[in-house]
């Protein structure tokens, strides 16, 4: 009978290392108190033996846990990635860990996915929320876990939330177009039954409705139309066909760019495109797109602030933070063509 290798414990660490049990804890738990010599050498002891904390235990012993619970409507969206990325990092430099769980942009799972969450008792929560309503925040607050919200911002929170200033980034695009001498520009959204979406759509109209532009048209198209937009190439056809495009995430800028090439558009010569978000391939195109950069890291990074406030004990009024984004000129926009497009 072949015998179970014996467990490493925190002991076999120490011993390895020749340091104290007390300073093995400490440097799992990171905290600042170890010396870098003595933290190398007890880093070193751990990936030789192979010892794996039992964090159930640490938690126990403190009367807390360390953990984190990050709950996003998708892993899908780079977007989303990017803000568990920061938010990642902040808890290693902090000495948190972090579990997270995606809804699938599907309100029902979403709620199951936060009650996983929560039974993990985790020391707080970043939630981006599915939709406005975000009914589950009533299960964080029975939980009693302090939580935050980012991005996607409900009309009432009790809680601190951290977005971006849709409206302003939003109008600067469009602005942007204005100043090429476009005056015919659509919109196209995922959904405006999220408030973020209904923002940014609201920066454009009002700042349209000021120069004397016409009304933007504006198109829902969903969440997953990376391959074709119907509607847009229905869209282009005709006399009134828009100058210009603002797509409002980064899947939906995708979205459009394959549409305009399926259709045989050429941009910026036919249309002009501005984009949201601002990644690699954005940069990487030809021509490259205009795109409205969201501080995805400042997001990420204000949210783990207020929630280590928060866990903290901080008992301030609820904080509503806005962050500012950039608007990143590039090759898609050009001044309109003046005659018809052959």
């Amino acid at each position: 009978m072949v015998r179970k290798a014996a467990k490493v414990s925190i002991r076999d660490v120490a011993e390895a290392a020749e340091v104290s049990v007390a300073t093995v804890s400490n440097v799992v738990r990171n905290r600042k108190n170890v010396s870098d010599t003595v933290r190398r050498r007890v880093e070193a002891a751990i990936e030789s033996l192979n010892y794996l904390p039992d964090r159930a235990a640490m938690q126990l012993r403190e009367g807390r846990t360390r953990i984190i619970g990050v709950l996003v409507p998708s892993l899908d969206n780079p977007f989303f990635t990017a803000i568990i990325a920061c938010l990642e990092d902040c808890a290693i430099r902090d000495g948190y860990d972090i579990i997270v769980a995606s809804a699938g942009e599907d309100t029902a799972l979403a709620s199951s996915r936060l009650k996983a969450l929560l039974a993990w008792r985790p020391a707080g929560m970043i939630v981006l929320p599915n939709d406005d309503r975000f009914e589950d925040s009533s299960l964080l607050d029975a939980a009693g876990v302090p939580y935050v919200v980012i991005d996607r911002l409900p009309p009432a929170c009790r809680a601190d939330t951290v977005a971006a200033e849709n409206e302003y980034a939003a109008a600067e695009a469009a602005s942007c177009l204005a100043g090429l001498g476009h005056r015919r520009i659509a919109i196209v959204a995922t959904t405006l039954s999220l408030a973020n979406i209904r923002e940014r759509c609201a920066g454009i109209r009002t700042f349209c409705a000021r120069e004397g532009l016409p009304e933007p048209q504006v198109l829902e198209v969903g969440h997953h139309v990376e391959d074709d937009i119907p509607s847009l190439r229905a869209l282009l056809v005709g006399e009134n066909a828009p100058t210009a495009i603002i797509a409002l995430t980064n899947s939906i800028t995708l979205g459009a760019l394959r549409c305009l090439h399926q259709s045989g558009y050429v941009v910026p010569d036919d249309v002009s495109l501005i984009g949201y978000d601002d990644y690699a391939w954005m940069r990487a195109m030809l021509p490259p797109i205009t795109a409205i950069r969201q501080p995805v890291e400042e997001l990420g990074a204000q949210g783990w602030t207020r929630l280590m406030q928060r866990i903290a004990g901080e008992s301030t009024a609820y904080l509503q933070v806005r962050v500012s984004c950039t608007l990143a000129v590039r090759g898609s926009t050009a001044p309109p063509r003046t005659g018809k497009r052959s």
